[in-house]
């Protein structure tokens, strides 16, 4: 039985000696992947999403290579690292502040490899952030007679500051290409090398060749290299459990998967044991307006997020000019992978929301934008799940046409997604998925497919949508009956069929039958 002793939160540290001095914090022990990562191999990258643990992580790193055996007193590390060696390490980090142009990357350059060369008392030789770099890592080399570890954070924050800004970005791309490309033209001189960030930027436009570079972040090995797994929750932070439903943490905040183990963000459970509240406390740490944006100019159908299908090769290429939206999705933690599927020299991935947190935080936001206003959507929704506890068939009918309406005309003739027919679908879909309730989309039976089901305090609403210029009204309901589709669900729940019509032309819902079976 784990030591029931309440330890402090480390919430927002990102320091491993601050973590581990006195022993008063919860610490997961993340030793055994870094020495097993450290055995495999001597070039890394690892892509995860923002407030993951990838800054920790890479501390851990700074002071395992360092020799700082006293922080690792009862970790994997104390029995299984060579503390006779030290190595000199120089990392650098580029999670601070915003760089907004190219200048402003080669004055940080500059910064932090000052900070190097008064450290080790070797003053700065050349004018250039590239040639001061490589000059650095050899003369550290020779003076200590140890090859270099290089680890380098948040490598992709300067450019994902400005994605917005095509041009910005690029020149600041080629600014962190060049200097990058020193660990290539160094190797000879490094004994690790190590870079993480949120993004995974083809090799080709950033690391100009750096071909020895291991791509760890689908890698099942690692799967759980930055995060906490179910088993660190009931034995680490056991103490803290008490009074929360178990249940209800893995269905908010478990579910991050990369091909291995599910892990939990650590920023979500900290949080959650601090405040002792179910909130979406990592996706209010950064709303995604950017990724909104382009899902909104993509005119992306919103229920297929529930279940994206993608080669890897494909959440692999991320540029400035090329931003697929499943691998922005991917890459920023919004979609998780949900199955493998290996074909022959290929592997395709089917990605799913990784749990209720970002499901409802996401599909919320992608209301806001639907709808061309912010306030609109959370009042009629928070009314709606009301709604839907009581059962109120009449009240969702008048809730959901009333919210239709409240969609400013001005939005509808501006904007080019109002017109297509998955509009409407993708309003409705992101309405309910936005309550937290249980959403099923597509749902097989022996007859056909079910539009949508929700589920929500034993009771089961199925609906059928139709667009009544497309076919004559009292169709959906009538489909909903004749395929039986309400079987599926009657042992589990009470069954409410509702078919839904909408119409181009009110741009509202023309017809809205209900039956309870």
């Amino acid at each position: 039985m784990p030591a029931m002793t309440r330890k402090k939160l480390p919430i927002g540290i990102q320091t491993f000696a601050k973590i581990r001095e006195n022993d008063a914090y919860y610490y997961v022990d993340k030793t055994p992947l870094a020495l097993q990562m450290i055995d495999q191999g001597t070039h890394f990258f690892l892509s995860r999403p923002r407030r993951f643990g990838k800054s920790l992580f890479l501390d851990t790193l700074k002071e395992l290579f360092e020799g700082n055996q006293a922080l690792f007193k009862g970790l994997h590390a104390e029995r299984h690292w060579d503390w006779s060696v030290k190595f000199p390490v120089l990392r650098f980090s580029f999670g601070g502040g915003v760089l907004g142009s190219a200048a402003d990357l080669q004055q940080s350059l500059h910064f932090q490899l000052s900070r190097h060369e008064q450290h080790f008392a070797l003053p700065a030789q050349f004018p250039d952030a590239r040639s001061r770099f490589m000059d650095l890592i050899q003369r550290l080399a020779q003076s200590t007679g140890q090859r270099v570890v290089v680890l380098i954070d948040e490598y992709d924050k300067p450019i994902l500051d400005r994605i917005e800004d095509s041009e910005k970005a690029l020149e600041i791309r080629e600014g962190l290409k060049d200097f990058y490309s020193v660990i290539k033209d160094s190797d000879a001189y490094i004994r690790f090398a190590f870079l993480t960030g949120v993004s995974k930027f083809s090799k080709v436009s950033l690391f100009s060749g750096l071909n020895n570079l291991q791509d760890i972040t689908l890698d099942a090995r690692y799967s759980a290299i930055c995060g906490y797994a179910d088993g660190d929750v009931d034995t680490v932070f056991a103490p803290e459990l008490n009074g929360l439903d178990r249940n209800e943490i893995r269905r908010w905040y478990n579910g991050y998967n990369w091909l291995g183990e599910s892990v939990y963000n650590p920023f979500d459970l900290l949080l959650l044991f601090d405040r002792r509240q179910f909130m979406p406390w990592w996706f209010e740490t950064g709303t995604p307006t950017f990724l909104i944006k382009l899902l909104t100019l993509r005119q992306q159908f919103t229920p297929d997020l529930e279940s994206l299908i993608a080669p890897e090769v494909l959440l692999s290429t991320f540029d400035v000019d090329n931003i697929p939206v499943e691998a922005l999705l991917f890459q920023a933690g919004y979609l998780t992978v949900a199955k493998t599927h290996y074909f022959p020299g290929s592997l395709e991935l089917q990605l799913r929301y990784p749990n209720l947190e970002v499901k409802t935080s996401l599909n919320r936001s992608l209301l806001d934008a639907l709808c061309g206003s912010t306030f609109t959507p959370a009042r009629s929704t928070s009314s709606m799940y009301r709604l839907l506890l009581a059962n109120d068939l009449p009240g969702i009918h008048r809730q959901l046409h009333a919210f239709f309406a409240s969609i400013p005309h001005d939005w509808h003739r501006n904007k080019p997604i109002a017109q297509y027919e998955g509009y409407w679908a993708s309003v409705f879909y992101s309405y309910f998925a936005a309550l937290g309730v249980d959403v099923v989309l597509e749902d097989a039976t022996n007859h056909g497919r079910i539009d949508m089901a929700v589920q929500l305090n034993g009771h089961t609403w199925i609906f059928e949508f139709k667009v009544v210029e497309l076919l004559p009204q009292g169709k959906a309901l009538q489909q909903l009956q004749d395929k039986n589709y309400a079987d599926k669900y009657r042992a589990d729940s009470h069954v409410h069929l509702i078919g839904v019509e909408f119409s181009r032309d009110s741009r509202n819902i023309a017809g809205f039958e209900t039956l309870t079976v």
